[in-house]
Protein backbone atom coordinates (compact mmCIF):
# COMPACT_ATOMS: atom_id res chain seq x y z
CA UNK A 1 0.00 0.00 0.00
CA UNK A 2 1.40 3.13 -1.15
CA UNK A 3 2.21 5.90 1.99
CA UNK A 4 -0.02 8.20 0.55
CA UNK A 5 -2.90 5.77 0.15
CA UNK A 6 -6.02 6.15 2.57
CA UNK A 7 -7.71 3.13 3.59
CA UNK A 8 -11.18 3.67 4.41
CA UNK A 9 -12.75 0.40 7.16
CA UNK A 10 -16.32 0.14 7.03
CA UNK A 11 -17.52 -2.22 10.22
CA UNK A 12 -19.07 -5.08 9.57
CA UNK A 13 -23.02 -5.83 10.28
CA UNK A 14 -22.44 -7.14 13.81
CA UNK A 15 -20.44 -3.87 14.79
CA UNK A 16 -22.87 -1.18 13.13
CA UNK A 17 -24.53 1.26 16.11
CA UNK A 18 -27.97 -0.26 17.25
CA UNK A 19 -30.38 2.10 16.55
CA UNK A 20 -31.96 3.48 19.47
CA UNK A 21 -35.74 4.54 20.30
CA UNK A 22 -36.91 6.83 22.91
CA UNK A 23 -40.52 5.73 24.22
CA UNK A 24 -41.88 8.77 26.17
CA UNK A 25 -44.37 7.79 28.91
CA UNK A 26 -46.89 9.39 30.36
CA UNK A 27 -48.39 7.18 33.62
CA UNK A 28 -49.74 7.34 36.95
CA UNK A 29 -46.96 6.26 39.85
CA UNK A 30 -49.60 3.20 39.90
CA UNK A 31 -49.08 1.99 36.77
CA UNK A 32 -45.20 2.84 36.28
CA UNK A 33 -44.51 0.87 39.38
CA UNK A 34 -46.76 -2.66 37.86
CA UNK A 35 -45.58 -1.91 34.22
CA UNK A 36 -42.09 -0.15 34.35
CA UNK A 37 -40.07 -3.34 35.79
CA UNK A 38 -36.48 -3.77 35.40
CA UNK A 39 -36.89 -6.92 33.18
CA UNK A 40 -38.76 -5.13 30.72
CA UNK A 41 -36.45 -2.33 31.09
CA UNK A 42 -33.48 -3.95 30.83
CA UNK A 43 -35.16 -6.30 28.19
CA UNK A 44 -35.95 -3.32 26.23
CA UNK A 45 -32.57 -1.74 26.72
CA UNK A 46 -30.35 -4.29 25.23
CA UNK A 47 -32.87 -3.75 22.16
CA UNK A 48 -31.75 0.43 22.04
CA UNK A 49 -34.95 1.00 23.60
CA UNK A 50 -35.05 3.33 26.32
CA UNK A 51 -38.30 4.62 28.26
CA UNK A 52 -38.34 8.77 29.55
CA UNK A 53 -40.76 10.09 31.68
CA UNK A 54 -42.56 12.90 30.53
CA UNK A 55 -42.39 16.03 32.97
CA UNK A 56 -45.70 17.19 33.30
CA UNK A 57 -44.52 20.71 34.07
CA UNK A 58 -43.11 21.10 31.33
CA UNK A 59 -44.12 21.43 27.40
CA UNK A 60 -44.58 18.15 25.87
CA UNK A 61 -43.48 20.00 22.52
CA UNK A 62 -39.65 21.02 24.74
CA UNK A 63 -39.18 17.47 25.73
CA UNK A 64 -37.84 14.43 23.89
CA UNK A 65 -37.58 13.84 21.00
CA UNK A 66 -40.01 11.03 21.35
CA UNK A 67 -40.14 7.87 18.75
CA UNK A 68 -43.11 6.88 20.76
CA UNK A 69 -45.22 8.37 23.68
CA UNK A 70 -47.29 6.06 25.70
CA UNK A 71 -49.96 7.16 28.10
CA UNK A 72 -52.62 6.09 30.26
CA UNK A 73 -53.78 9.71 31.75
CA UNK A 74 -57.20 10.76 31.56
CA UNK A 75 -58.91 14.66 31.68
CA UNK A 76 -60.00 17.07 28.95
CA UNK A 77 -56.50 18.91 29.56
CA UNK A 78 -54.08 16.25 28.77
CA UNK A 79 -56.78 14.53 25.86
CA UNK A 80 -56.17 18.43 24.27
CA UNK A 81 -52.00 18.28 24.91
CA UNK A 82 -51.36 15.01 23.02
CA UNK A 83 -53.67 15.94 20.07
CA UNK A 84 -51.96 19.60 19.77
CA UNK A 85 -48.53 17.84 20.00
CA UNK A 86 -49.74 14.80 17.01
CA UNK A 87 -50.38 17.79 14.97
CA UNK A 88 -46.89 19.14 15.35
CA UNK A 89 -45.12 16.02 15.74
CA UNK A 90 -47.05 13.74 13.41
CA UNK A 91 -44.24 10.72 12.59
CA UNK A 92 -44.25 10.21 16.72
CA UNK A 93 -46.65 7.55 17.40
CA UNK A 94 -48.90 8.21 20.35
CA UNK A 95 -49.97 4.47 21.93
CA UNK A 96 -53.00 4.96 21.92
CA UNK A 97 -54.78 8.14 20.27
CA UNK A 98 -57.20 10.16 23.02
CA UNK A 99 -60.30 9.99 21.19
CA UNK A 100 -59.87 6.26 20.79
CA UNK A 101 -59.41 5.24 24.16
CA UNK A 102 -62.08 7.69 25.05
CA UNK A 103 -64.98 5.42 23.75
CA UNK A 104 -63.58 2.24 26.27
CA UNK A 105 -63.92 4.81 29.23
CA UNK A 106 -67.92 4.03 28.55
CA UNK A 107 -69.37 1.06 28.75
CA UNK A 108 -72.48 1.73 26.69
CA UNK A 109 -70.17 2.22 23.72
CA UNK A 110 -67.13 0.23 24.34
CA UNK A 111 -69.14 -3.25 23.62
CA UNK A 112 -71.32 -1.69 20.35
CA UNK A 113 -68.19 -2.69 18.10
CA UNK A 114 -68.57 -6.20 19.79
CA UNK A 115 -71.76 -6.28 19.10
CA UNK A 116 -71.65 -5.51 15.32
CA UNK A 117 -69.28 -8.27 14.57
CA UNK A 118 -70.58 -11.65 12.63
CA UNK A 119 -67.68 -14.21 13.73
CA UNK A 120 -69.70 -17.36 13.61
CA UNK A 121 -67.57 -18.97 10.77
CA UNK A 122 -65.06 -19.03 13.23
CA UNK A 123 -65.30 -22.35 15.23
CA UNK A 124 -67.39 -19.83 17.75
CA UNK A 125 -70.19 -17.02 18.55
CA UNK A 126 -69.13 -13.89 19.98
CA UNK A 127 -71.26 -11.34 21.21
CA UNK A 128 -72.36 -9.65 24.13
CA UNK A 129 -74.70 -9.89 27.10
CA UNK A 130 -78.04 -8.06 27.14
CA UNK A 131 -78.17 -4.30 28.94
CA UNK A 132 -78.94 -1.56 30.12
CA UNK A 133 -78.20 1.87 30.62
CA UNK A 134 -79.22 3.67 33.67
CA UNK A 135 -78.37 7.06 34.20
CA UNK A 136 -80.25 8.74 36.83
CA UNK A 137 -82.86 8.06 39.60
CA UNK A 138 -82.60 4.77 41.21
CA UNK A 139 -86.14 4.30 42.14
CA UNK A 140 -86.84 3.64 38.32
CA UNK A 141 -84.48 1.04 37.76
CA UNK A 142 -87.21 -1.79 38.24
CA UNK A 143 -89.64 -0.33 35.77
CA UNK A 144 -87.19 0.17 33.51
CA UNK A 145 -85.65 -3.30 33.81
CA UNK A 146 -89.23 -4.64 33.56
CA UNK A 147 -89.69 -2.87 30.56
CA UNK A 148 -86.28 -3.95 28.65
CA UNK A 149 -87.15 -7.51 29.69
CA UNK A 150 -84.33 -8.09 30.95
CA UNK A 151 -83.77 -11.72 32.77
CA UNK A 152 -82.16 -11.81 36.97
CA UNK A 153 -79.64 -12.30 38.29
CA UNK A 154 -78.13 -8.73 36.89
CA UNK A 155 -74.47 -7.71 37.24
CA UNK A 156 -74.03 -4.00 37.99
CA UNK A 157 -70.94 -2.05 36.82
CA UNK A 158 -70.27 1.61 36.40
CA UNK A 159 -71.24 3.60 33.22
CA UNK A 160 -67.32 5.31 33.60
CA UNK A 161 -64.41 2.75 32.91
CA UNK A 162 -61.76 5.03 33.98
CA UNK A 163 -59.21 2.02 34.92
CA UNK A 164 -59.85 3.31 38.79
CA UNK A 165 -60.36 0.26 41.59
CA UNK A 166 -64.01 1.78 42.15
CA UNK A 167 -64.42 1.64 38.20
CA UNK A 168 -64.26 -2.52 38.46
CA UNK A 169 -66.54 -2.91 41.27
CA UNK A 170 -69.58 -4.96 40.53
CA UNK A 171 -72.68 -6.05 41.98
CA UNK A 172 -75.26 -8.91 41.72
CA UNK A 173 -78.97 -8.20 41.89
CA UNK A 174 -81.01 -11.38 42.83
CA UNK A 175 -84.43 -9.27 42.48
CA UNK A 176 -85.80 -6.24 40.74
CA UNK A 177 -86.86 -4.33 43.91
CA UNK A 178 -83.09 -4.52 44.81
CA UNK A 179 -81.79 -2.10 41.91
CA UNK A 180 -83.07 0.24 43.73
CA UNK A 181 -80.08 0.46 46.07
CA UNK A 182 -77.79 0.66 42.88
CA UNK A 183 -75.99 4.29 42.57
CA UNK A 184 -76.30 5.43 38.91
CA UNK A 185 -75.01 5.83 36.03
CA UNK A 186 -74.47 2.66 35.77
CA UNK A 187 -74.78 -0.46 33.38
CA UNK A 188 -76.82 -3.58 34.12
CA UNK A 189 -75.90 -7.19 32.15
CA UNK A 190 -77.34 -10.03 31.87
CA UNK A 191 -75.82 -12.65 33.98
CA UNK A 192 -74.26 -15.64 32.01
CA UNK A 193 -73.42 -18.16 33.75
CA UNK A 194 -69.73 -19.54 32.51
CA UNK A 195 -68.38 -22.23 34.95
CA UNK A 196 -66.93 -19.71 37.00
CA UNK A 197 -63.64 -18.98 34.72
CA UNK A 198 -63.04 -15.95 32.34
CA UNK A 199 -60.81 -15.66 29.99
CA UNK A 200 -58.51 -12.52 29.76
CA UNK A 201 -57.26 -11.84 26.23
CA UNK A 202 -54.51 -9.37 26.47
CA UNK A 203 -53.66 -7.68 23.13
CA UNK A 204 -50.70 -6.14 22.31
CA UNK A 205 -50.46 -4.89 18.56
CA UNK A 206 -50.47 -8.48 16.53
CA UNK A 207 -49.65 -10.40 19.58
CA UNK A 208 -52.35 -11.79 21.90
CA UNK A 209 -51.74 -13.86 24.91
CA UNK A 210 -54.91 -15.34 26.76
CA UNK A 211 -55.12 -16.28 30.98
CA UNK A 212 -57.69 -17.76 32.94
CA UNK A 213 -58.80 -15.80 35.90
CA UNK A 214 -61.50 -16.99 38.48
CA UNK A 215 -65.26 -15.69 38.39
CA UNK A 216 -68.57 -15.49 39.68
CA UNK A 217 -69.69 -18.95 40.33
CA UNK A 218 -72.82 -20.35 38.45
CA UNK A 219 -76.26 -19.23 39.45
CA UNK A 220 -79.48 -21.92 39.57
CA UNK A 221 -82.69 -21.58 40.21
CA UNK A 222 -82.70 -22.33 43.31
CA UNK A 223 -80.33 -19.37 44.23
CA UNK A 224 -82.45 -16.92 42.56
CA UNK A 225 -85.76 -18.66 44.88
CA UNK A 226 -84.09 -18.85 48.18
CA UNK A 227 -81.44 -14.63 47.40
CA UNK A 228 -82.48 -11.78 47.43
CA UNK A 229 -80.82 -8.24 47.43
CA UNK A 230 -77.57 -7.19 45.71
CA UNK A 231 -74.31 -8.54 46.82
CA UNK A 232 -71.26 -6.27 45.89
CA UNK A 233 -68.20 -7.66 45.01
CA UNK A 234 -64.65 -5.81 44.24
CA UNK A 235 -62.82 -6.51 41.42
CA UNK A 236 -63.30 -10.29 40.10
CA UNK A 237 -60.74 -10.86 38.00
CA UNK A 238 -57.54 -9.82 39.85
CA UNK A 239 -53.79 -12.04 39.60
CA UNK A 240 -54.46 -13.39 42.95
CA UNK A 241 -57.53 -15.30 41.18
CA UNK A 242 -55.24 -16.63 38.61
CA UNK A 243 -57.15 -20.16 37.25
CA UNK A 244 -54.42 -21.12 34.91
CA UNK A 245 -52.55 -23.66 37.17
CA UNK A 246 -56.15 -24.99 38.75
CA UNK A 247 -57.27 -28.15 38.24
CA UNK A 248 -60.88 -27.93 36.40
CA UNK A 249 -63.45 -29.32 34.69
CA UNK A 250 -62.14 -29.28 30.86
CA UNK A 251 -65.24 -28.03 29.62
CA UNK A 252 -64.81 -25.08 31.76
CA UNK A 253 -60.99 -24.20 31.59
CA UNK A 254 -60.59 -25.18 27.76
CA UNK A 255 -59.18 -22.20 25.97
CA UNK A 256 -61.33 -20.04 22.99
CA UNK A 257 -59.83 -21.34 19.55
CA UNK A 258 -56.82 -19.50 18.86
CA UNK A 259 -58.02 -18.41 15.59
CA UNK A 260 -60.95 -17.03 17.21
CA UNK A 261 -59.36 -14.69 19.43
CA UNK A 262 -56.99 -13.64 16.44
CA UNK A 263 -60.10 -12.64 14.21
CA UNK A 264 -61.53 -11.22 17.05
CA UNK A 265 -58.49 -9.19 17.91
CA UNK A 266 -57.37 -7.80 14.23
CA UNK A 267 -61.11 -6.95 14.09
CA UNK A 268 -61.49 -4.58 17.28
CA UNK A 269 -58.12 -3.17 16.46
CA UNK A 270 -58.70 -1.68 13.33
CA UNK A 271 -62.48 -0.80 14.86
CA UNK A 272 -61.37 0.67 17.74
CA UNK A 273 -58.20 2.42 16.69
CA UNK A 274 -56.30 0.98 19.48
CA UNK A 275 -53.36 -1.35 19.98
CA UNK A 276 -52.94 -1.66 23.75
CA UNK A 277 -56.30 -3.36 25.26
CA UNK A 278 -57.44 -6.72 26.90
CA UNK A 279 -60.99 -8.40 26.87
CA UNK A 280 -62.58 -10.50 29.14
CA UNK A 281 -64.52 -12.99 27.34
CA UNK A 282 -66.79 -15.62 29.38
CA UNK A 283 -68.02 -19.13 27.55
CA UNK A 284 -71.50 -19.67 28.58
CA UNK A 285 -71.66 -22.98 30.49
CA UNK A 286 -73.13 -26.03 28.76
CA UNK A 287 -71.61 -24.91 24.98
CA UNK A 288 -68.57 -25.06 23.85
CA UNK A 289 -69.37 -22.41 21.17
CA UNK A 290 -71.00 -19.55 22.68
CA UNK A 291 -69.22 -16.53 23.82
CA UNK A 292 -69.61 -13.40 25.72
CA UNK A 293 -67.39 -10.08 25.59
CA UNK A 294 -68.42 -8.42 28.85
CA UNK A 295 -65.65 -6.35 29.55
CA UNK A 296 -62.67 -4.23 27.31
CA UNK A 297 -60.05 -1.85 29.44
CA UNK A 298 -57.43 -0.13 27.77
CA UNK A 299 -53.46 -0.43 28.55
CA UNK A 300 -54.36 -3.10 31.30
CA UNK A 301 -51.93 -4.73 33.85
CA UNK A 302 -49.60 -6.20 31.49
CA UNK A 303 -47.20 -6.51 34.02
CA UNK A 304 -49.47 -9.28 35.57
CA UNK A 305 -49.52 -10.84 32.29
CA UNK A 306 -46.46 -13.80 32.19
CA UNK A 307 -43.99 -13.16 29.18
CA UNK A 308 -45.30 -9.66 28.94
CA UNK A 309 -41.42 -8.24 28.25
CA UNK A 310 -40.63 -10.02 25.35
CA UNK A 311 -44.00 -9.37 24.27
CA UNK A 312 -43.99 -5.15 24.59
CA UNK A 313 -40.15 -5.14 23.28
CA UNK A 314 -41.07 -7.15 20.63
CA UNK A 315 -44.30 -4.76 19.85
CA UNK A 316 -42.31 -1.47 19.89
CA UNK A 317 -39.53 -2.99 17.63
CA UNK A 318 -41.94 -4.01 15.26
CA UNK A 319 -43.89 -0.55 15.46
CA UNK A 320 -40.77 1.34 14.62
CA UNK A 321 -39.64 -0.94 11.75
CA UNK A 322 -43.36 -0.66 10.30
CA UNK A 323 -42.94 3.28 10.83
CA UNK A 324 -39.71 3.40 8.77
CA UNK A 325 -41.26 1.54 5.74
CA UNK A 326 -43.82 4.25 5.30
Amino acid sequence: MSPCSIQTLQPSPQHQQQRQYVVGYALTSKKVKSFLQPKLEGLARNNGISFVPIDHNRPLSDQGPFDVVLHKLTGREWRQILEEYRQIHPKVLVLDPPDAIKRLQNRQSMLQCVADLNLSEFCGKVGVPRQLVIQRDASSIPDFVAKAGLRLPLVAKPLVNDGSAKSHELSLAYDRYSLQKLEPPLVLQEFVNHGGVLFKVFIVGEAIKVVRRFSLPNVTKRDLLSNAGVYRFPRVSCAAASADDADLDPSVAELPPRHLLERLSKELRQRLGLQLFNLDIIREHGTMDRYYVIDINYFPGYGKMPGYEQMFTDFILNLMQQNRQK
